[in-house]
Parts: structure tokens; C-alpha cells; sequence
């Protein structure tokens, strides 16, 4: 065989095996395929760290974090409710944790230099205590934060059942009364139920279905009640509207009972300092006649 046709014969079979390999790597599904498969996930807004000194050093960290298994089940959780992102959780706890290792020994030397340094066993239980209590700061932020989004959002989802409820009066059907019920609200709990019913519309998922991937993802089972309340009701309207008029009054009370609770709570917890303020007002009167009567000659 000529070389030259040798040539050009092995140079197409490298073109054509290359050309196969790039049709493989980025060949795109057909709108078939597209819309055979399952439904993506749905894109959340979630919010980033910051920009500071800190933060950055803490970005440097968050890989050895999150090789040794950070975050856990319960901080992912609360991280999905709280719409942040895993990255920020991560470099403020390695943040945190760098602070507390490092600061008890800068401390120590500057406590030194004056002479004033504890004993060596005080020093390393202070050491270890602030290093213990520096690592789990983050985590009890995270959790705090965590439960007050999640309490706002069953306040958000007991006004939005009553909500339904006087739109369903009117003659509203259940869709109609779902958006107009999410329209008339504000905050990011309400905005997330909007977007939820949006995205339901747009993908011709169920109603209920929609809302009970959003109590999954904001760790909310009233979500889920409200939402097998409408898959349970059927396409009567009179029963959707007797079942949905239950259910808001059920998370209605329920939430009354919540705030009693916490009211009677904060009133128990402020009779500690009432009690404590009016015995250092009788250690203060009594002091001068006690001193008086044991050291009198």
C-alpha cells in the first residue's frame, strides 16, 4: 500500500475515533428523553458566606471538615431549612475552632508576661472547656436559627389555611384559593410557598405534592398534614373546604398553645431575677445590724 494512502487511511480512523469520543461526551438528550426523566430538583437561593478576613480563612479549612464527614445529618438539615450553604456552616466552625485553640495560649502568654499565670492544671481545663465550647458555637447558632425559621413557618402556614379557607368561601376553586391565598403575604416563609405553587403550575406536579416536598425540605409536618388534606379530599369543593377549614383551625389552636406555653415560660424565668433583687435588698438592709450585733465588744 502506498504511504501516503496509509497515511491519510490511519489519520481518518484518528479523526473519526476522536469525533466519536467529543459526539459521546456532549451529545445532548432529545426533548423525549428530556421529558421522559425524572424531574429535577428544585433551585433554591442560598446564601453564600461573606467576603471578610475571617471568612476566607475559614474557606481554607472547610475541605479538611468536610473530609473528616462535616456537616452531619442534623446540620444538613438545618442548613436546608436555614437556605445556607454548606461551605459558609464550614468555615465558621473551622473559624471558631482555630479561635479557640489558638486564643487561650495567646491569653496565657500575655498573662505571663505580667506574671499573673494560672496554675498549669486551671490553664489546660480552660484550654480544653473554650476549645470544646468554641467547636460546638457554630452548631447551636446553626440550631437556633434553624428553629426560628422553622416556627416562622408554621406561622406562615397557619394564616395561609385560614387564608384558603375565606377564599374557598368566596367561591374560589382550590388553585384559585392556594394563589390567592400566597399572593396576600410577605417575608421569605410566604415567598417560599408562592414559589412552591409556581413551581407546581409550571411542572403540572399536584398541588399536594408541592407542599409536602415543602415541609421536607423547611423540616415542617404541617406541611404534610395540609397536603394529604387535599389529597385525601378529592375534587368535591365542600369537602376540600371542610377538610382545609379543620385543618386551620387545628394549627390555629395549636399554635395559640405554643405562645401561651412560651408566655408562661418567659413570665417563670423572670421572677428568678425579681426573687434575687429583693434578697440582696434584705442582705443589704440586714448587713449593718448583723455586723453590728457579732462584732460589737
Amino acid at each position: 500500500m502506498n504511504p501516503v494512502t496509509a497515511a491519510a487511511l490511519a489519520g481518518a480512523a484518528l479523526g473519526l475515533a476522536l469525533w466519536a469520543l467529543a459526539a459521546a461526551r456532549w451529545a445532548r438528550p432529545s426533548l423525549a428523553e428530556r421529558l421522559a426523566g425524572p424531574r429535577p430538583p428544585a433551585r433554591t437561593a442560598l446564601r453564600s458566606s461573606g467576603d471578610g478576613l475571617l471568612s476566607r480563612l475559614g474557606r481554607v479549612g472547610a475541605p479538611l471538615l468536610h473530609a473528616a464527614g462535616l456537616p452531619g445529618p442534623r446540620a444538613e438539615r438545618n442548613l436546608r431549612v436555614c437556605d445556607r450553604e454548606p461551605g459558609s456552616y464550614l468555615a465558621e466552625k473551622f473559624t471558631s475552632t482555630l479561635t479557640g485553640l489558638l486564643l487561650p495560649p495567646l491569653l496565657g502568654m500575655l498573662l505571663a508576661s505580667f506574671g499573673s499565670l494560672p496554675a498549669p492544671s486551671l490553664s489546660l481545663l480552660f484550654w480544653a472547656g473554650f476549645a470544646v465550647l468554641m467547636w460546638f458555637a457554630p452548631d447551636l447558632s446553626l440550631n437556633d436559627e434553624a428553629t426560628k425559621r422553622r416556627e416562622e413557618m408554621r406561622r406562615t402556614l397557619s394564616g395561609f389555611a385560614d387564608l384558603v379557607v375565606v377564599s374557598l368561601a368566596g367561591g374560589a376553586g382550590v388553585s384559585g384559593a392556594l394563589t390567592d391565598a400566597s399572593a396576600h403575604g410577605g417575608g421569605w416563609a410566604m415567598a417560599a410557598v408562592r414559589d412552591a405553587l409556581r413551581e407546581s403550575s409550571l411542572t403540572r406536579v399536584p398541588v399536594w405534592q408541592a407542599l409536602r416536598d415543602l415541609g421536607e425540605r423547611y423540616d415542617t409536618p404541617e406541611f404534610a398534614e395540609l397536603s394529604a388534606s387535599l389529597h385525601l379530599a378529592g375534587t368535591d369543593g365542600a369537602r376540600v373546604r371542610s377538610s382545609l377549614s379543620a385543618k386551620a383551625k387545628t394549627l390555629r389552636v395549636q399554635f395559640l398553645a405554643e405562645m401561651e406555653s412560651e408566655a408562661q415560660s418567659a413570665t417563670e424565668r423572670m421572677s428568678l431575677p425579681v426573687v434575687l433583687l429583693f434578697a440582696g435588698f434584705l442582705v443589704l438592709l440586714g448587713f449593718p445590724a448583723m455586723s453590728l450585733i457579732l462584732f460589737s465588744t
